[in-house]
């Protein structure tokens, strides 16, 4: 490696406070911008980095990065970046993937309309998605969950639609959350009570939920304080921003739909599966919505389904349904239960809950049953765009160990790498990679006051790996959507489900399936050079970008040379950067790329100029 040059000849200790003094005068700079609640200045970040440090106190800090001789080769003397004017003003709440007048070309036959149907290359947009007049930062949690600014997301057809339900009320210039659904108008955390005495939710032996139909997703936000993080989904459809107004309260969501593509989660992820009047056809099309169900769900796992068709006979006439359509609808639910080897363990009201079977050997006599199919494939976790299949997900060749109670979960060997299930990571790795990441949070902590302040609710890392980043961030203040890019070396979402965390499969040259502005600080390490010559670096940049609130953070990870072309597309895109030095030093390649984008909105002026 070539020697740094005469500005590089600098002790380490040097080094760490310029990176600790620069940046923290950044960030105080960005505290002093965010805005919360009702656009007054954010008390959280003025606390947090009050005092902290006199900017001018070092004289001549330079926030640019000291690289090694390679780095001196790069010609930047043609460095203006392109720049990315705002999109129409119409488009800010644009879903490219779900995008209503493209769905409405598909069949409408099992969904098929409302799955992902992503833009081809010459129709993807090349400019910014601007927020709502008005846009503020949300509320901190735990007010966000029962609380969300009017202009975030103007949209007050719920407030009509699902009064008498409890869903969500219009007040001044918020939406209020009572903690109501079409099936708990007393609240959430009465129906979960109910479900408590038949689930153990709170020794921590569940912690992963799945909520299929989620609505405004209220199940999921009381699930949290009792330490279950649930993964939400609902398509966008009628029900307008019902996925946006979850992820406005802070609570996990994505766009999704039972239909005919796999969902993007491994085979045994989730402690419990639930509907609440989802209108999921669960006894249609021979059971396979159930077999997808059972496929995510892990062995002792629950599944929950409440409202029609549970205990028509005294609700048919309520419902406004004839009993005997209901009564065929759940004897078909009940049929292919017993194919799957679920146990029912509780009906009372409508409420039913079934338990998966802990292993196969507790159900041999399922595989003597002529209408039993299993699955062929290979790889059950094979799953991004593959199709919804009509058999049932084998259990493991070899035995999964037993997960132990959230959160010691966090930390133990998950049954995966134990079993040597996911190649080429051993014990051994799997134990120096939290180590490695555990100081890198620290690097970050340094670099970013904000990350422990509560500032940050919904985080994003966009190549989780084994889930380490976000096992070292994690707190009861955030969560984060652990994403395994589908071109990664190893398939590891299924270890990081073992961890007691969520994620999701995605693929990056597509976008998210996620409304715009639903994230506060996103992790990006290694995307650029995973995805080199697969997809366009701009339009993953313009993708995080839509999915980025105002304010909001990025933390690159990456190889200088990656990170220099990154930099250059962002001068663009209404961000500021710096650039710092790994943790470690000056002579290590791989350096941090720090954003933050400007708070703008559509017609109005950026924080800072251009």
């Amino acid at each position: 490696m070539a020697k740094p040059n005469s500005a590089d000849g600098r002790t380490r200790s040097s080094v760490q406070i310029f990176i600790v003094v620069g940046l923290c005068c950044f960030f105080y700079i960005l505290g002093a911008w965010q805005r919360s609640g009702f656009g007054k200045g954010d008390s959280i970040a003025l606390e947090i980095t009050k005092n902290e440090v006199d900017c001018n106190s070092v004289e001549g800090l330079s926030f640019d990065s000291h690289h090694g001789g390679e780095v001196g080769t790069i010609d930047e003397s043609d460095s203006k970046p392109k720049v990315f004017e705002p999109c129409n003003s119409k488009l800010n709440d644009y879903t490219p993937c779900q995008d209503q007048r493209r769905a409405m070309t598909f069949p409408r036959d099992d969904m098929i309309y409302r799955e992902r149907h992503c833009p081809p290359e010459e129709e993807k947009l090349h400019c910014l998605i601007p927020a709502p007049k008005g846009y503020v930062t949300p509320f901190p949690w735990p007010k966000s969950r029962d609380y969300v600014p009017y202009a975030n997301a103007p949209y007050k057809s719920l407030t009509v639609e699902k009064a008498i339900q409890n869903w969500i009320q219009y007040e001044g210039n918020v939406f209020r959350f009572p903690g109501g659904g079409t099936q708990f108008p007393q609240g959430a955390d009465k129906y979960i009570d109910q479900l408590a005495s038949v689930i153990p939710i709170k020794n921590g032996t569940v912690r992963t939920a799945l909520d299929t139909g989620c609505g405004v997703a209220s199940w999921g936000a009381y699930l949290w304080s009792r330490g279950v993080i649930a993964m939400s989904f609902a398509p966008r459809d009628s029900h307008e921003a019902q996925v946006q107004f979850a992820l406005e309260r802070g609570v996990p969501a994505v766009i999704g739909v039972l239909g005919t593509i796999k969902l993007p989660y491994p085979s045994r992820a989730f402690d419990m599966a639930h509907c609440s009047r989802c209108l999921i056809p669960w006894g249609a099309n021979d059971g396979k919505y159930l077999m997808e169900v059972d496929r995510v769900l892990r062995p002792g796992g629950y599944w929950v389904l409440s409202g029609p068709p549970i205990n028509w006979k005294n609700n048919y006439k309520s419902w406004q349904r004839p009993k005997e359509e209901l009564q065929e609808e759940q004897r078909k639910i009940e049929e292919v239960a017993k194919l799957l080897c679920w146990e029912k363990k509780s009906e009372k009201g409508e409420i039913a809950i079934w338990q998966k079977s802990l292993n196969a050997d507790s159900c041999r006599s399922r595989q003597d049953d002529s209408q039993a199919t299993f699955c062929k494939s290979a790889d059950v976790d094979n799953v991004w765009y593959k199709k919804m299949e009509g058999c049932i997900t084998p259990y493991p060749e070899v035995a999964a160990g037993e997960l132990k109670a959230f959160p010691d979960r966090l930390y133990a060997i998950p049954p995966r790498i134990a079993s040597g299930s996911v190649l080429g990571v051993s014990v051994e790795e799997y134990q120096e990679d939290n180590k490695k990441w555990k100081k890198h949070m620290s690097a970050y902590k340094k670099i970013n006051r904000l990350i422990d302040s509560g500032r940050y609710r919904n985080i994003m890392d966009m190549n989780a790996g084994l889930g380490s980043f976000a096992a070292a961030i994690q707190s009861p203040k955030l969560w984060v959507m652990n994403v395994v890019p589908t071109i990664a070396e190893k398939n590891t979402l299924g270890v990081i489900y073992e961890r007691g965390l969520i994620g999701i499969y995605h693929d990056w040259c597509e976008a998210f399936s996620t409304y715009p502005r639903t994230y506060d600080l996103i992790h990006a390490h290694g995307v650029f050079s995973l995805y080199k010559d697969k997809c366009n670096a701009e339009d993953i940049l313009l993708e995080m970008d839509r999915i980025l609130r105002p304010e909001g953070a990025v933390i690159f990870r990456d190889e200088v040379d990656t990170l220099i072309k990154v930099k250059k597309i962002i001068g663009g895109m209404r961000w500021d950067t710096k650039m710092v030095d790994h943790e470690d030093g000056p002579l290590v390649p791989e350096k941090i790329l720090v954003a933050v984008k400007q708070y703008w909105v559509a017609g109005g002026n950026t924080t800072l100029s251009q």
